[in-house]
């Protein structure tokens, strides 16, 4: 039963397959949620279902937080980031569909400037929006491009590992991670050029990528935020008063760009529209002064650095 509705959804080209207990299956098409026909989900079938995709050590993490996050690959169909998790009705799951070819910079329509940004040495590039925004997909998409146009030592810690890269020019080795923190202590050891943290999900994440990028490595990674000035805000606030003078000037120093992204409705599909921040000198002051309100007027004049607001 399984297998066959995650077929149907990759035909359907959905982004998300939901399995809950007592209800229709539910696929995400361009956004919109929308059941599939047929019976309502038993709880008993469908646990049965979800654990025969589990191993013994993932059940017993299951059972122990009520949640678990892994990939799937069926064979002939796809791969799927899978989340399930136990809620009032009883189990519960998510399947994201992961696309099977890494599109191209161009094919996402992604700025110019995100290709110059593949040529940078050191510092924090990150890319953000809303949960199902594309964030993933515009990440694989800039690893892609430098796999195929640098030699470079590329290591990414995920949790789990969605896209699968060969390597072109570049060595990519992908660990699937799920404690970032010995991951992160250790990461410098294993002499990287490029680091993908994937979400920077609190402070010891966080001030880890400030302090590799510091040491002369680049590193990637996501947060949730809906703009570039609120990523900034949202990285110093979640330390303590005593801490965020001292954040303030590393994100300063060793931030390069915020791309952050939505996607809209585009021809019975969808695209992404971006907004693009560079770190120029005299935003790297307001950020270390902490005035970060006055961002916003040096990108609306920033283009020739390759800034842009968010339009559709």
């Amino acid at each position: 039963m399984l297998n066959s509705i995650l077929a149907f959804s990759v035909t359907q080209k959905a982004s998300d397959l939901h399995l809950s207990s007592g209800e229709k299956p539910c696929i995400r098409v361009n956004g919109e949620l929308k059941p599939i026909s047929g019976d309502e989900l038993s709880p008993l079938k469908l646990k049965i279902e979800l654990f025969n995709l589990l191993k013994d050590t993932q059940k017993a993490i299951l059972q122990k937080h009520q949640q678990i996050d892994f990939a799937y690959h069926l064979e002939d169909v796809g791969r799927f980031r899978v989340n399930i998790f136990y809620q009032q009705r009883g189990i519960s799951a998510v399947f994201r569909i992961i696309k099977q070819q890494i599109p191209s910079l161009t094919e996402i329509k992604a700025p110019n400037v995100i290709n110059e940004l593949a040529k940078t040495e050191s510092g924090i590039i990150l890319v953000t929006g809303a949960t199902g925004s594309g964030k993933s997909t515009t990440l694989a998409a800039l690893i892609q491009h430098i796999n195929h146009t640098l030699a470079k030592h590329i290591i990414t810690l995920e949790d789990p590992i969605e896209f699968i890269y060969q390597n072109n020019k570049s060595l990519i080795q992908q660990r699937e991670i799920t404690n970032f923190n010995d991951a992160i202590d250790s990461i410098l050891r294993q002499d990287p050029d490029i680091i993908l943290l994937g979400e920077l999900r609190n402070k010891h994440t966080i001030q880890a990528a400030l302090t590799i990028a510091e040491t002369g490595h680049l590193v990637l990674a996501t947060l949730h935020t809906r703009s570039a000035i609120q990523t900034i805000n949202r990285i110093i606030d979640v330390f303590e008063d005593g801490m965020r003078e001292l954040i303030r000037t590393q994100l300063s120093n060793s931030l390069k760009a915020i791309i952050c992204q939505k996607l809209v409705p585009h021809n019975e599909s969808r695209k992404a529209i971006f907004e693009v921040l560079i770190n120029t000198p005299a935003i790297s002051n307001l950020i270390s002064e902490g005035k970060t309100r006055q961002i916003l007027s040096l990108m609306q004049t920033g283009q020739q650095y390759g800034m842009q607001l968010m339009t559709n």
